[in-house]
C-alpha cells in the first residue's frame, strides 16, 4: 500500500514506481495471492499508479493489468472489498487509457457498467486516431458495438456514432 500512497501523491512519483518495475509484483499479487485483502491492496495501488496520465495507464495496459482487475471485479469468490477496489482502479485507469489494443478485448468480456467506461474512452480517442479507428472497424469492434447496442436497448448508440459516424450510419441504413 505504501507504493499506492507514493504513486497517488504526484504523477512524477507514479512514474517512478513504473520505472522501478513496480507494476509486475503488484500484478503478480493481484493474480497469485490467495488472500483477498492483499489483492485488494494491489488493486488499489495499481489504480493510484494508472490514474495520472495516458502514459501511466498505457504502462499498466501493456502489462495486462486491466484484464486482471476486471477478473477480480467480476469473480464471484472475490470479497466485496476486492470487487470495489478493482472497479475503482479499473475506472480510474480506463479514464486515462488510450491503448486501444487493450481496451477492445476488454469490451467483449466486461459487464455493461464497465463497457460504458470503455466506450466513453474509445469515443474520445478513436474519432481523432484514423489508424486506431480503422483497426477497430476491421477487427469487428464496431460490429460488436452495434450488436451490443441492440442487446442493451440502444443505450450505446451515441458511442457508435461518435467512434465512426459514417460506418455506423451505413450499418443502420438498409440502403447504401
Amino acid at each position: 500500500m505504501a507504493l499506492g500512497y507514493i504513486a497517488a501523491f504526484s504523477e512524477t512519483l507514479g512514474l517512478a514506481v513504473i520505472v522501478a518495475q513496480g507494476i509486475a509484483p503488484l500484478k503478480d499479487a493481484l493474480v497469485s495471492e490467495p488472500e483477498d485483502h492483499v489483492k485488494a491492496a494491489a488493486a488499489w495501488t495499481l489504480g493510484h499508479i494508472g490514474r495520472h496520465t495516458s502514459d501511466h495507464a498505457h504502462a499498466l495496459a501493456e502489462q495486462d493489468v486491466l484484464r486482471h482487475l476486471l477478473a477480480c471485479m467480476v469473480h464471484d469468490d472475490s470479497s466485496e472489498d476486492l470487487q470495489t477496489k478493482s472497479k475503482r482502479a479499473l475506472k480510474a485507469i480506463l479514464a486515462k487509457c488510450t491503448h486501444m489494443q487493450s481496451l477492445q478485448p476488454l469490451l467483449r468480456y466486461a459487464p455493461v457498467k464497465v463497457q460504458k467506461y470503455i466506450l466513453k474512452q474509445m469515443s474520445c480517442v478513436l474519432p481523432h486516431d484514423v489508424e486506431a479507428r480503422r483497426a477497430f472497424v476491421q477487427n469487428g469492434g464496431l460490429q460488436f458495438l452495434q450488436e451490443l447496442n441492440e442487446t442493451v436497448g440502444g443505450r450505446f448508440a451515441d458511442f457508435a456514432q461518435n467512434i465512426n459516424p459514417r460506418q455506423a450510419r451505413r450499418r443502420r441504413s438498409p440502403h447504401p
